[in-house]
Formats: C-alpha cells, structure tokens, sequence
C-alpha cells in the first residue's frame, strides 16, 4: 500500500470532532514516522515518509467529507496507483467507541466519505475503520458524529489506540494485515472491553 488517506473536514472548528478520527490518526502517523510537512496538492494536504521501510504518501482531503474522492482520486491518477493500494482511515458509529477492523473492499455502510471515494475509484480500496458507537437514533448520528471527543474517550481510547496503529501501521502497508491487528490488539486493551471481545478483531 503506497497511499493512507485520512478522512475527516478541514479547519480548527472540526478537528476534535468523532467524525475527524482519519485525521487525528494520519497527523499521528506523520508526527511518529517523521513525514515531511503536509502540503496543499490534489485538493488535500499531502505528506510523504518512509514506513515499513518503503516510501507511503498520507493524504487528508480538504474538500469536506462528501467529497473526499475527488482529492484522492486526483492523488491517485497523479502517481498512478491502483485501488489496493490505498488505506482509508475512517470513523465507523457501527462499531463501539474503540473496536478497529480492517479490510479490503466491501460497502460504504453510509459513510458519505467511503461513498464518495467508492463512486470514482470503486470498492476495491482497504479500509482501517474505527468505532465511535452510535448515539441510539438515527436522527442523531450527524450531530453525534460532528461533537468532539470527550476528554475522558481521549484518555481511555482514542489517543492509546491511535498511538497503537500509528506505531504500528507499518505492517499493514507491507501487506501483514493479520500481524498488523494482532500487533494492535496486543498494545491496546482498553479496561472496559474484555480479551474475548478485543477491539481488535477483524
């Protein structure tokens, strides 16, 4: 994988947002990697670093959440890359505050980022998805998914798990995927979940 695209809306009013856990996560991955400093290209702010061992490109769209695909697909046609070979980070209210899954491929479960990208390039890009929860109703997901972490979920999951994948992502661009979430699960274990039931799970 040559591309991780973080999703999330640009600007300081959303950056603490749940909906913006994509950027949250590829700003740690450039911190802890030593990327270049981002940079406006193909609609989005661009860094580059070596992960794994190899040259990656991180990407946070700047075009608002529904229209993510068109700064990724402009990254992608620019360096010529084809859709396995791009990892998105997004917020997941399907799964609980914490779980993370990975895949390649699949729907967009309604997520008007994963839509978008899916609508230019097609399905066949890996997802890294990251529980939020759900706020109960359905008429309550878009002010639940625009409200800021609290600071009791940045401390119990949001910042070990995202230190955890950062630290780790290297394994999951090298094509390990399985070695990558074990690698995961292994350094974040939050109190409330038991091992049964890891956040980890694929």
């Amino acid at each position: 994988m040559r591309l991780v695209v973080g999703l999330g809306n640009p600007g300081p009013r959303y950056a603490r947002n749940r909906h913006n856990v994509g950027f949250m996560a590829v700003d740690l991955i450039a911190r802890l990697h030593g990327a270049s400093g981002f940079r406006s290209r193909f609609r989005g702010e661009l860094a580059e670093g070596v992960i794994g061992g190899e040259r990656r490109l991180l990407l946070k769209p700047q075009t608002f959440m529904n229209d993510s695909g068109e700064s990724v697909a402009e990254t992608v046609r620019f360096f010529k890359m084809l859709p396995e070979e791009i990892v998105v980070i997004h917020d997941e209210i399907d799964l609980r505050p914490g779980k993370l899954r990975v895949k390649c491929g699949g729907g967009t479960a309604g997520h008007n980022g994963l839509r978008s990208i899916d609508a230019l390039l097609g399905p066949d890009f890996w997802r890294m998805r990251i529980g939020i929860g759900h706020p109960g109703i359905k008429e309550l997901v878009q002010p639940y998914v625009l409200q800021n972490f609290s600071s009791e979920e940045v401390t119990a999951w949001v910042a070990p798990l995202l230190e955890a994948v950062a630290g780790t992502i290297g394994l999951l661009l090298s094509g390990a995927p399985d070695a990558f979430m074990s690698e995961v699960a292994r350094r974040f274990a939050p109190p409330d979940l038991d091992a049964a039931d890891s956040p980890a799970q694929s």
